[in-house]
């Protein structure tokens, strides 16, 4: 599976939830109140606050709403908070201006939009703001509802730390002063004496406190006391007499997600985990009459995350993460104490316990069966011997009698599961409960209102192993999430009905993706394991019948290969799910699926219908038409999930029935999204393994410390010494290339032309060579110790030739790197961290690709490997690899997206050993014209091991005599040339091999280079011997990836796929770079750090260079919970960037146009465009037939109607495809190149109805063909072309575009023209996207929203891009009628002068112009049989447009 699919399929708060445009110009009531009071005032001036219109006119609606969440979100697209709260607060602001702050921010923390940033200008109010929602937070005259919005307000700062204002609030509140309020001063001793570093923070905080004066004191206290009180609050919820009113309910769930975000960061848990268990919370909340109620079932699993991170094995105050045998050890010693506490102080009753061994002690029901000797009161005095609290405010509701005090014994001391054992018993293998159960359903459902009991990625991390158990968590409910709704989707799709005869069940529908078998035949059990109850194995035979299957779909199951998963469904005729409700937002139940049981298979083998196995066959044998094999039938040999065929055994024998009696259908999964077993598998691996990453990445990795601290600048194995070799194209570019460094150039070198250039790093010293001050007065003075000045000494140095033959010339780099790029080439060169973010243009993959190249050959004994998250992307960075002066056989790629590569050699595993045994036949026939040159008999060049022998009885001994003569003093030029021994063989050279007015250097430099050539010759020679000796093809892959490759490409996916495979076979490398970074989900950016074990306890990874940029597209997560609530979309590179990590900030861009680059530079704020961008004449003229270079254009309604929605989130606007394809017309009548053009659209529903009008228009004319990509955004990024022609799509609210960095994308994907098709009031009110709407809508520009055409050209122009067009030379389109018709009058035109000049067969051309409509109804597809068609297509045309690795 990969986290991402179309961006149409995605799930959220479903669009009816949000509010139009035409609601937000309309009457609603919120709306006039924007109006009169600050929406005619943004851009004149601060609005006046009057408290009466946020009493009456905002506050009383939305209380009689009860904050109705639409509301809310009106008022935040009316952008309340920016233009209104914000700017009017003050310290004396009411309650009810506080609290309608408070709703709004939590509304734009919900959706994912800038919050803190609107507060960062005026620190000391937030400051004041802050405090009121503390002591707000604490007032018992507000409501429960009222009272949860500010918990959410609270949840959402501790969860954006990395906000300074945010940070500077929060800290005190979590501080160790916290620990005033433990139970006894005993129990906070004990804590101070286990950490030296703990009672010196206890001091510093007391003498703070001390020092400061009346008012700060009482801050401090109340800092303090705050979470303190809101925890016997929320225990008095818990334990009041109404029985858990639901008012009571929900603040708790709420105060709990509080709590558990606390505990799953170090710095806020280091103090918070010691009161929590202090107070008991978590005995109080099992045993509180809310945990009981039949409907708090999200309260039990909040509960279980909170205990979970509670009892976490972490130390909490070093960060160490504690072993398996450390917990144990930890367990014993509590378990020791109560016995001793039990024998010393109740003998007579607890000596059995005293004398027990651990094992027979540490269960729940043996503990409890020794504590009913005690009486309650000397239950009691246990609790107060083992140091637990027994005292609570007189005021408290909790329940303390002797049940609690039971509970808390026992909880304390029984075993607990840690997140390994629970890691380790979650099944990988999705059934009908799984899939279904209430808590996956829950999350399916989320609309923020409530939280979730799920894990959260957040800014740091407990352990590296607490990272692996949530990305675990997560994951696994994403892929079961993708699961269910591929199986809704085609049980829907199938519509199926009970037979006649009763028997199982016939499809009335169809599904590509689904096919009904007969009941799997079980073929082998296999004996259990040793130490596993399961089977080892369960084989079964499964047959497909492809009668009735159309040769496509044939071809698509034939594309089944071992390792993919199956599912095996058991569908009854109860079901009845109607086919719209494919992919809504809430799940059917399988009783209404009619499924009554479904398990998963893995293949282990497919054979024909005459039992041949089926392998994959090379294009070439299948016409470049995909895969296919004759036959009616197919065999799947496959693996069952043995767990469960286990647990369906023991049902048969309670006599009921045999599930795999009733399978009846299987269906498959597209491969690229059926990667999660084996993903799963590796995460698990990684969780059970202990994993460790080098330690100096460690910390900043978890998100402590100094952020700082992995950069090379900060480790002792900084290099002080590079060879940068050809990145600089000469002393000038060196010179210009560190602009804020003194460069010194070595005398000795030569600075001219094609030099290689080596730079030191050196220091001068400090103004001051006195002793620092110490850390206190350095933290009070900063300007105490100057910086040392860096120079950088420069010497240069000119390759030597390697070989007489042009093909023995070095490829060398040709960009000229900017000053930036090369800062990112010397960190990420360099040992250590690098964060390289890449705004768009600014040739991220060129900086990655040089880095690649200087560590190949300043370090020839390290390995690195390469990422990227699609192959798309590898590819592009490959290609530009091996264009550089790196060895082919020291290249692979691994995956399924090679075959893409527009390279002459295959660089796949097979594909490198098949390139070395070619080799082999060529450099052995080279051996063979060596021993020519000596006349020497004898079959030398027979294979490598001859070959060896030659070289050191002839070639070598030979060279060793003509050095004699290069190392003679009195040696001339032309003895030197007379004594060389290899003419004859380098007779084919290009002669003469010798000037003959060379000076003694030429000929001797020549001569040397002439050696390096034959040298060569007998390294790869050297290099192939091994694949001689080796048999096995897959022995010599191997032996290829293990010992001989030195630059390994992969994708994310495949890593994760293959992480534990390749770590087996002893593969280790030494830097990691990885492209695209910011797409790539956390977990995928991490297992490619680990993809090796440990050499002598520690990993060799020196260098991680990530290149990015998270200001464009996150990774793609279906499920809005886990997208926004789970945070599964963060990327590593987005979280490092968060933390502060220094990062290198590309500036300067040479994609675009200046003017087209004004729409997304405000993203940017420092970059600017290379001075190509105004030298190249591509971008000094404008475009053929348009008169602007770039414009929106408005859209309206095309017969009646903007956007449609024919099946949940396939979202179309046919107006907008319409005007598309006709401006794609247009410009190919012009004469613009197909390959030159692209239709680009957010929407996975609007590119499919775009390629439907193509296909009718334009796919079969010679006029126009087809563009060279119709996509979505999300698929495009990180490619770009010439021009573009973008639909937005929605005509009644903005959607997801509303995500800045989608739009991002969108508008840097063109060069010379960019045209969008949209609606004017949809988008150009949307405060997300002002800035940009602003240049585009400009009303200085003058270019209006409706098309301006420039009569009279053809492309290509040369009008300058600033020209003024003649009068009476431009025509405005109308709409998109105006513009078929405009078409229209110029195809008949083109239809008659090619008639004209070709005669009869140019009349053939372009007879299907007019404007009818393609065969579509309402925006969707007239009939099943053509929605079969149009699913076909989508997977069709994803599988082309970003094939990923399907394992």
């Amino acid at each position: 599976m990969t986290l991402g699919r179309p961006s149409s399929l995605q799930t959220g708060f479903p669009d009816e939830s949000r509010p139009t445009v035409a609601e937000l110009h309309g009457d609603n009531h919120f709306v006039q109140v924007a109006r009169e009071n600050w929406l005619d005032t943004i851009s004149k001036r601060p609005a006046k606050l009057r408290q009466d219109v946020l009493k009456t006119d905002l506050w009383e609606p939305l209380e009689k709403e009860l904050f109705r969440y639409r509301s809310m979100l009106i008022l935040e697209n009316l952008q309340i908070l920016e233009s209104y709260l914000w700017p009017g607060y003050t310290e004396d602001s009411s309650n009810i201006h506080v609290l309608l702050i408070v709703l709004i921010t939590n509304v734009k923390s919900q959706e994912k939009l800038e919050t803190w940033g609107n507060f960062t200008g005026r620190p000391s109010d937030f400051s004041s703001l802050f405090r009121r929602v503390l002591s707000m937070a604490l007032d018992h005259s507000l409501s429960s509802t009222i009272r949860r919005h500010l918990l959410f307000f609270m949840t959402s700062a501790f969860q954006s730390l990395d906000q300074d204002i945010v940070r500077k609030e929060c800290a005190p509140l979590v501080s160790i002063a916290i620990w005033h309020n433990l139970s006894t001063d005993r129990a906070r001793e004990s804590k101070l004496e286990s950490n030296a570093h703990l009672k010196k923070t206890w001091r510093a905080a007391a003498k703070r406190y001390e020092a400061a004066d009346e008012a700060t004191k009482a801050k401090l206290r109340f800092d303090r006391s705050w979470l303190y009180s809101m925890m016997i609050d929320f225990l008095d919820r818990l334990y009041r007499p109404n029985g858990g009113a639901a008012d009571d309910v929900l603040y708790c769930e709420r105060f709990m997600e509080l709590l558990t975000d606390l505990e799953s960061q170090l710095p806020t848990r280091r103090y918070v985990n010691s009161l929590i268990h202090d107070l008991n919370l978590l005995q109080a909340i099992r045993l509180s009459p809310i945990f009981g109620g039949d409907k708090n079932e999200l309260v039990r699993d909040l509960y279980g995350l909170l205990r979970h991170y509670a009892y976490f094995p972490v130390d909490d105050h070093t960060g160490l993460q504690l072993s398996r045998n450390e917990s144990y050890e930890a367990h014993c010693k509590t378990l020791a104490r109560l016995q001793r506490v039990g024998l010393k102080h109740f003998k007579d009753k607890l000596t059995i316990l005293a004398l027990s061994n651990y094992a027979s002690i540490d269960k729940r029901d043996d503990l409890e069966s020794h504590l009913t000797a005690l009486t309650d009161d000397e239950m009691v005095e246990l609790c107060t011997l083992l140091g637990h609290r027994v005292d609570y405010p007189a005021s408290s509701n909790l329940v303390r009698d002797r049940v609690f005090f039971t509970e808390l014994i026992i909880s304390r001391h029984e075993r607990r599961n840690n997140f390994r054992d629970v890691g380790k018993e979650l099944s990988l293998c999705p059934t009908e409960e799984t899939l279904f159960e209430p808590t996956l359903l829950r999350n399916e459902t989320y609309d923020g209102s409530r939280p979730l009991a799920i894990p959260k990625l957040n800014l740091q991390y407990l352990t590296v192993g607490d990272f692996l158990w949530r990305s675990f968590i997560l994951y696994r409910c994403e892929a079961f999430f993708e699961i269910r709704k591929d199986i809704e989707s085609n049980i829907a799709r199938l519509r199926p009905q009970g037979s006649q005869s009763g028997g199982g069940r016939r499809p009335e529908g169809f599904s590509r993706m689904a096919l009904s078998i007969s009941k799997p035949a079980i073929m082998e059990v296999a004996p259990s394991k040793v130490g596993h109850d399961e089977p080892a194995f369960v084989r079964a035979e499964i047959t497909l019948d492809y009668t009735r299957l159309s040769e496509n779909i044939r071809k698509e199951w034939d594309t089944l290969r071992p390792d993919d998963v199956v599912f095996l469904l058991a569908l009854s005729r109860n079901g009845s799910t109607p086919r719209h409700t494919i992919g809504n937002h809430s799940s059917t139940s399988t009783s209404a699926l009619g499924l009554d049981h479904l398990r998963t298979a893995e293949i282990v083998q497919i054979y024909d219908e005459n039992g041949r196995p089926l392998r994959d066959f090379q294009p070439a044998e299948t016409n470049g038409h995909g895969y296919s094999r004759p036959g009616r039938s197919r065999k799947l040999i496959v693996h069952l999930d043995p767990t469960m065929y286990k647990r369906d055994a023991e049902r048969v024998t309670k006599d009921r029935p045999d599930i795999y009696e009733t399978i009846n259908f299987i269906i498959r999964r597209k491969g690229r999204e059926n990667n999660f077993k084996p993903v799963l598998n590796t995460i698990r691996s990684l969780i059970l393994s202990d994993v460790a990453i080098p330690s100096w990445l460690q910390e900043v990795f978890l998100g402590y410390g100094d952020p700082a601290a992995a950069s090379y600048s900060r480790l002792p194995n900084r290099l002080q010494t590079l060879n940068f070799r050809d990145t600089f194209l000469d002393w000038q570019h060196a010179k210009e290339s560190f602009p804020d460094v003194s460069i010194e150039e070595s005398q000795d070198g030569d600075a001219g032309p094609d030099q290689f250039y080596t730079l030191e790093w050196a220091q001068e010293e400090s103004a001051s060579n006195s002793e620092p001050p110490p850390k206190k007065r350095r933290r009070e003075d900063t300007k105490t110790v100057q910086p040392k000045r860096e120079i950088i000494k420069a010497s240069s140095s000119k390759q030597g030739i390697i070989g007489p033959y042009p093909t023995d010339k070095p490829r060398r780099n040709q960009v000229r790197f900017t000053p930036k790029q090369m800062e990112a080439i010397a960190s990420g060169t360099q040992p250590g961290l690098t964060v390289i973010v890449g705004p768009p243009g600014t040739g991220k993959t060129d900086v990655a690709t040089q880095i690649i190249n200087n560590i190949y050959h300043n370090f020839p004994n390290q390995r690195t490997l390469l990422i990227a998250h699609s192959n798309q992307a590898l590819n592009q960075l490959f290609q530009k690899i091996i264009a550089l002066d790196v060895d082919e056989r020291h290249l692979l790629r691994l995956g399924h997206g090679e075959e893409d590569l527009e390279t002459d050699g295959s660089y796949s595993k097979y594909g490198r050993v098949e390139s070395f045994l070619q080799n082999r036949t060529r450099y052995l026939h080279e051996v063979d014209r060596l021993a020519e040159n000596f006349h020497a008999p004898g079959a030398h060049g027979n294979s490598c091991e001859t070959a060896d022998y030659f070289n050191i009885v002839y070639v070598k001994p030979a060279w060793n005599k003509y050095s004699e003569v290069l190392q003679s003093a009195t040696a001339s030029a032309s003895e030197i040339i007379d004594a060389f021994p290899f003419f004859s063989y380098f007779s084919d050279a290009p002669q003469p091999l010798f000037p003959a007015e060379g000076s003694r250097e030429e000929v001797t430099e020549i001569a040397l280079g002439c050696y390096r050539h034959i040298k060569k010759i007998f390294s790869e020679l050297e290099d192939i011997r091994p694949f001689e000796i080796l048999r096995s093809p897959k022995d010599k892959a191997n032996y290829l990836l293990v010992k001989e490759a030195r630059i390994i490409a992969m994708t994310s996916t495949h890593a994760a796929i293959r992480r534990q495979e390749i770590a087996n076979l002893g593969f280790h490398y030494d830097n990691v770079v990885m492209e695209e970074a910011a797409q790539i989900t956390e977990i995928e950016n991490f297992i490619p750090l680990a993809m090796q074990n440990p050499k002598d306890g520690k990993l060799p990874l020196q260098r991680v260079v990530l290149c990015g940029d998270h200001l464009q597209n996150s990774p793609i997560i279906q499920n809005l919970a886990f997208r926004q609530y789970a945070n599964l979309e963060q990327s590593l590179f987005l979280r490092l960037v968060r933390l502060g990590v220094p990062t290198v900030n590309l500036d300067q861009q040479g994609r675009a146009r200046p003017s087209i680059a004004r729409l997304y530079k405000w993203r940017y704020p420092h970059l600017t465009d290379l001075p190509l961008i105004h030298a190249l004449p591509e971008f000094q003229l404008g475009n053929a037939g348009f008169k602007h270079e770039y414009q929106f254009i408005n859209v309206p309604d095309y017969k009646g109607r903007g956007e449609s929605e024919p099946t949940p989130h396939f979202i179309q606007n046919l107006g907008e495809a319409e005007y598309a394809v006709a401006l794609y017309q247009y410009m190919r009548l012009l004469g613009y190149p197909a390959r030159s053009i692209t239709i680009l659209t957010p929407y996975a529903g609007q590119r499919a109805l775009i390629r439907d009008v193509l296909s009718h228009r334009c796919t079969r004319n010679p006029l126009f063909g087809a563009p060279r990509a119709v996509a979505t955004v999300d698929k495009y990024q990180g490619e770009q072309n010439n021009y573009i022609i973008l639909s937005l799509v929605r005509t009644s609210r903005v959607g997801y575009l509303r995500d800045i960095r989608r739009m991002t994308v969108a508008l840097s994907r063109a060069r010379l023209g960019l045209y969008i098709l949209g609606r004017r009031e949809v988008f150009e009110s949307c405060y997300e996207l002002r800035q940009a709407f602003e240049v585009l809508l400009a009303p200085s520009e003058g270019k209006g929203d409706k098309l301006a055409l420039v009569t009279g050209e053809m492309y290509p122009t040369m009008r300058k891009a600033e020209d003024e067009v003649e009068q009476g030379s431009t025509a405005n389109m109308e709409g998109v009628e105006h513009l078929g018709q405009y078409v229209y009058e110029m195809t008949t035109a083109k239809v008659q002068a090619l008639a004209g000049q070709s005669g009869p067969a140019g009349m053939a051309v372009g007879t299907e112009m007019t404007m009818a409509q393609p065969k579509m109804e309402e925006g969707g597809f007239v009939d099943d049989e053509e929605d079969d068609e149009r699913e076909g297509l989508e997977e069709e045309v994803d599988v082309n447009a970003d094939v990923d690795d399907a394992g």
